[in-house]
């Protein structure tokens, strides 16, 4: 679990968009890159953070949030990949580890926490929850490992080694 802090390698969620390179213009087309039949398959979860960004700078997708209570609204999780693991950070304060349940549902990993009501008068709870589909041929889903400490949700999904993986393998020349 420690890998996270001590590796700067990875995403982070909070800049990769200024990182994305695109085919954005000052008059934005109805067909972005992000759904181009042309691209590349997605390959990683970075790839996949990253169309997400861009999907949301639509201007289809941001209008509507615009209007909304989700102006500046922040996912609260940061993601970092190297070439061992995937490693998710959330923010869930005022949560104990009673309150937070993590688990994985056909490929898709998912992070609920509900606070308890602070006073009988409120009817207010912090409440988390996060869906995050991780494709089951590049990591080992039941070696996940979770540790909530002081508020914060550390996930760690281990990498399925190049040489494990039943999607690759040599074919035989005759």
């Amino acid at each position: 679990m420690t890998a996270y802090d001590q590796d700067d390698r990875g995403v982070d969620v909070g800049r990769r968009s200024d990182r994305s390179v695109s085919r954005r213009d000052a008059f934005p087309s109805l067909f972005s890159d992000v759904f181009d039949p042309f691209s590349p398959p997605i390959r990683s979860v970075s790839q996949l953070l990253n169309m997400m960004d861009q999907m949301m700078d639509s201007p289809f997708v941001a209008a509507p949030r615009a209007m909304g209570a989700g102006v500046g609204a922040r996912r609260g999780w940061d993601v970092k990949e190297d070439d061992n693991a995937l490693y998710i950070k959330m923010d869930m304060p005022g949560l104990d580890k009673e309150n937070v349940k993590v688990a994985v549902e056909e490929n898709t990993l998912i992070i609920k926490g509900e606070g308890e009501k602070e006073s009988e008068n409120e009817e207010y709870r912090r409440r988390y929850s996060t869906r995050l589909e991780i494709p089951q041929n590049m990591y080992k889903l039941d070696g996940i490992k979770a540790e909530m400490k002081n508020g914060v949700l550390k996930v760690a999904v281990p990498k399925v080694k190049q040489e494990e993986r039943k999607d690759v393998f040599d074919v035989k020349i005759e």
